[in-house]
């Protein structure tokens, strides 16, 4: 069974790099909050509950990705069968073993260290089984490719949330705010970018696959992300104004060299990957976003 989990994570789910994703993704909500908010560096005390929060994101996400392969199996089975649990290299009952021990210990540890956001955790973990049941509608969400959009895709404003909460109430922080309300969108966005332009191919490199290009033509889908992507650089432009002048700036420069790539691909979509350019594109920039809390911790407001 550990020979076969370790084909699964290797292939599916690599833990060392996903661990570092929920450390990022829980300090970026965290600290961006915190320093829009005017809470210095002194009064920041890092303890057990925000490694609680950072193991919850990687846990939950691992739950997403098994969940998503447990209920494509068939799908999978036919258009890709090289995959560890179509292929048959690893079996249902390996990932399934996996995922309830790692939910029982970040469960374990909210009790422990983050039970004043207990009710947070509970909302999560409910928007998360309902979209692993298909929200009790497979048949009418699974063949559709915008429903299953529009129903899946918000889980990243609900680890956002959980996010949130935890960081207002620790800080005794106003709940409504500008900041929280950029907060709560500002990595929901990367994550619909990538999940619609990941979907998007050139006209000779369809396949079997539902894609958006297929449904909606490539340069009709390119242009609701390029949309997604100007609403998406304005959430980060809100949190990053008071903070850092010359991160607003090299925002600028990645979101119109984003563009150009988003006009370059209707023009011409075989010249590149459209997903591999949208990749890069949120690295520079949830690296920018990071860079900018750290120099302001650092340094202050440039």
């Amino acid at each position: 069974m550990i020979k076969r989990l370790h084909i699964y994570f290797k292939e599916r789910y690599p833990i060392i790099p996903r661990i570092i994703l929920g450390i990022i993704l829980f300090l970026e909500i965290h600290f961006i909050i915190l320093l829009n908010m005017g809470v210095t560096w002194k009064e920041v005390h890092l303890g057990p509950a925000e490694a609680t929060g950072a193991f919850t994101c990687f846990a939950f996400l691992l739950w997403l990705r098994i969940a998503d392969d447990l209920k494509d199996f068939e799908t999978d089975k036919k258009l890709f069968p090289d995959r560890p649990l179509p292929s048959g290299r690893v079996f249902k009952k390996d990932v399934m073993v996996a995922c309830v021990i790692v939910q029982v210990i970040a469960i374990a540890l909210n009790v422990l260290f983050m039970r004043e956001n207990l009710i947070f955790l509970v909302i999560l973990y409910i928007y998360g089984y309902l979209m692993s049941k298909w929200f009790f509608k497979k048949k009418k969400i699974q063949p559709s490719l915008p429903l299953a959009l529009i129903t899946h895709n918000p889980v990243q404003a609900f680890i956002n949330l959980y996010i949130i909460a935890f960081t207002i109430q620790k800080y005794q922080l106003p709940f409504f705010s500008l900041t929280n309300i950029m907060a709560l969108w500002t990595l929901y966005f990367p994550a619909l970018i990538w999940e619609v332009s990941r979907k998007i191919r050139a006209p000779k490199d369809e396949t079997e696959y539902t894609t958006y290009s297929k449904l909606f033509g490539y340069k009709d889908s390119t242009k609701f992300v390029l949309i997604l992507t100007i609403l998406d650089i304005i959430t980060n432009f809100i949190l990053v104004w008071n903070l850092n002048k010359i991160s607003v700036g090299v925002l600028f420069l990645l979101v119109s060299w984003m563009t150009w790539k988003f006009i370059q691909f209707i023009k011409n979509p075989e010249r590149f990957v459209l997903v591999e350019k949208v990749e890069l594109y949120t690295y520079l920039q949830e690296s920018t976003m990071l860079l900018t809390i750290v120099c302001f911790i650092i340094f202050g407001k440039i």
